[in-house]
C-alpha cells in the first residue's frame, strides 16, 4: 500500500523466460514477478508489491511488459532503473522508468495487449542463440494460407475453441484489432493485438494456423473453430518460448484505472 511518503513508479520490463515459472509469484518457484519483488524490497528496505499488466506463462518472454510498484519518494525514475539493472538476475533488464499516477493500474488501465510469436523455419533458427526464443520447425509453410488464417481473425469473436480452461464470468468475446503475419530472419512472424486474451489463445491460433500451412488441416478450419462446429477441435498449442508480449496500449488521455479492487477477480488469462 502505497504511504504519503511513496510514489507510484511505472516499470517497462523485458525478460528470457526460459528459466522461470511464469510472470506471477509463486512462493516456492522463480517467477519473473517474485524476482522483481525480491529487488524492489532490497532497495525499499522494506517490502514492496509488484502488479503487472499481465501474466505470462513459464517460458514466455516479453519485451513490453508494464508492471508498477509504490517507492519511497527519494527513489527517481532513472535511479530507480539503474539500481534494478544492477541486481536483478541477468535475464531481466527494465527498459525504461517514469512516475505514474497514484491510481495507475498496469492491468485494468490496459485497453489492449499486443504479442508476437516467432516460427523458425530457416537453418539457423536451430542456433542455440535462437531455439529458446522460436518454435523450431522443419521445412516451409505455405505463407498465403498464414495469412489467410490471420485474416479470418481481425473483429469480434468467440475463442472459445481456443482457450485451455475456461473464463465463464467473463465470456468467451475478444476484440482483435490486428493480426498478421510477415517473414522473418528465423522464418515467419505472428503478430496479433486484441483486447482481451484467454488461456493459452495465442499459442492455440498459431498452433492451428501452422497445421494449415502444413496442409494438415483444412483451409477453412479456423472459420469453422470460430463458428463453434460441433466435433472439431484445434490443433495442439504452439510452445511457449516462441511467444512474447511485445506492447500494452493504454488510453492517450488517462494512465490509471478507476475499476475498484473488487474487480481483481476478473484478471486477464495466461496465454
Amino acid at each position: 500500500m502505497e504511504s504519503p511518503q511513496d510514489v507510484r513508479l511505472r516499470l517497462t520490463v523485458h525478460y528470457d523466460g526460459s528459466a522461470f515459472h511464469g510472470w506471477q509469484y509463486q512462493p516456492d518457484r522463480r517467477t519473473i514477478q517474485g524476482e522483481l519483488i525480491s529487488a524492489l524490497s532490497t532497495l525499499a528496505d522494506k517490502p514492496i508489491s509488484v502488479m503487472g499488466s499481465g501474466r505470462t506463462d513459464a517460458g514466455v518472454h516479453a519485451t513490453g511488459q508494464v508492471a508498477c510498484a509504490d517507492m519511497p519518494s527519494s527513489w527517481t525514475p532513472e535511479s530507480l532503473r539503474r539500481s534494478l539493472n544492477a541486481i536483478l538476475p541477468p535475464e531481466i533488464w527494465i527498459q525504461s522508468s517514469s512516475i505514474a499516477h497514484p491510481d495507475f493500474h498496469p492491468r485494468y488501465g490496459a485497453i489492449a495487449r499486443t504479442y508476437q510469436y516467432q516460427v523458425g523455419t530457416e537453418p539457423k533458427a536451430r542456433s542455440p542463440f535462437h531455439a529458446r526464443t522460436c518454435w523450431t520447425l522443419e521445412g516451409q509453410l505455405d505463407y498465403e494460407l498464414l495469412k489467410f488464417g490471420a485474416s479470418e481473425l481481425v473483429g469480434e469473436h468467440s475463442f472459445k475453441a481456443f482457450a485451455k480452461s475456461g473464463q465463464p464470468e467473463r465470456g468467451y468475446l475478444c476484440s482483435i484489432s490486428q493480426a498478421q503475419w510477415s517473414h522473418s530472419d528465423l522464418g515467419f512472424c505472428f503478430e496479433i493485438t486484441a483486447n482481451r486474451y484467454l488461456h493459452h489463445m495465442v499459442r492455440y491460433l498459431v498452433g492451428t494456423m501452422v497445421d494449415i500451412a502444413r496442409v494438415k488441416r483444412q483451409k477453412n478450419d479456423l472459420r469453422r473453430l470460430l463458428s463453434a462446429e460441433p466435433d472439431l477441435t484445434t490443433s495442439a498449442p504452439a510452445p511457449p518460448q516462441g511467444l512474447f508480449l511485445v506492447n500494452v496500449q493504454y488510453p492517450e488521455h488517462i494512465e490509471f484505472s478507476q475499476i475498484p479492487p473488487s474487480a481483481s477477480s476478473k484478471s486477464i488469462a495466461n496465454v
